[in-house]
C-alpha cells in the first residue's frame, strides 16, 4: 500500500458547464468543490490539485490550483494539465467536480483498491455504471495521455483495458454527474 505522499488527487473542474448554465466550479456557492477537495484529502491523497479553466477561483485549503490553459478543448486537456502538475507521485485519483455526493470514504475505497492491485488501476462503479473516482498509477500515465482527445478523458484508455478493477460503491454514493442545475421546490 502505499503512503498518502505517494498519491494525489486530481479534480477535474476546468469546464464552462454550458448545459448546466455555469462553470460547475461555482456550483451551489462553491460547495461541490469544497466537498471534492475534502474528499480527495481525507481519502487519502496527500495532494490535491485543482484543474480550473472557464473560472479560475480560489481553491480551499489543502488543495493547490492549476489552469489548464487550453480548458476549451475539453476534460482531456484538463487531466493531461492536472497530471503534469504532480509528477513526484505513483498515483493519481481522478474526480470531478460534478459529482458532488462522492465523499472520503468513496475515495478511501478506491485508493485502497488501486494502490494495493497489481494493475494500479480502479474505477468506482455504482450498480454497474462506471464512474468516478478513478485511480491510476503512475506507469499507465504515458498510454494514457496517448488517449486523451477532445471532451473526453481517460474513457477511451480504461475501455481498452482488462485489468480495471471495477469497485462498486453504490453503498455509499450515487456517483452520478450533475449536468443540469437541480430544480428548487
Amino acid at each position: 500500500m502505499s503512503t498518502r505522499d505517494q498519491i494525489a488527487g486530481v479534480l477535474l473542474a476546468a469546464g464552462a458547464g454550458v448545459r448546466y448554465g455555469m462553470p460547475k466550479v461555482l456550483a451551489a456557492q462553491g460547495q461541490w468543490l469544497r466537498s471534492a477537495v475534502e474528499a480527495l484529502s481525507e481519502g487519502g491523497c496527500g495532494e490535491v490539485v485543482v484543474v480550473l479553466g472557464a473560472a479560475v477561483v480560489n481553491v480551499p485549503a489543502p488543495a493547490r490550483a492549476v489552469v489548464a490553459e487550453d480548458w476549451q478543448q475539453g476534460m482531456g486537456a484538463s487531466l493531461r494539465a492536472g497530471l503534469a502538475a504532480i509528477p513526484d507521485v505513483d498515483y493519481a485519483v481522478v474526480l470531478t467536480v460534478d459529482t458532488p455526493d462522492i465523499r472520503a470514504d468513496v475515495v478511501g475505497r478506491l485508493v485502497d483498491a488501486g494502490c494495493s492491485s497489481q494493475s494500479g488501476i480502479a474505477r468506482a462503479t455504482y450498480a454497474g455504471r462506471p464512474g468516478h473516482p478513478v485511480v491510476l498509477a503512475r506507469r499507465h500515465w504515458p498510454a494514457l495521455l496517448e488517449t486523451l482527445h477532445g471532451d473526453e478523458g481517460a474513457r477511451r484508455f480504461l475501455a481498452g483495458r482488462s485489468d480495471v478493477l471495477a469497485i462498486d460503491c453504490a453503498d455509499l454514493a450515487t456517483g452520478l454527474d450533475i449536468d443540469t442545475p437541480i430544480p428548487s421546490d
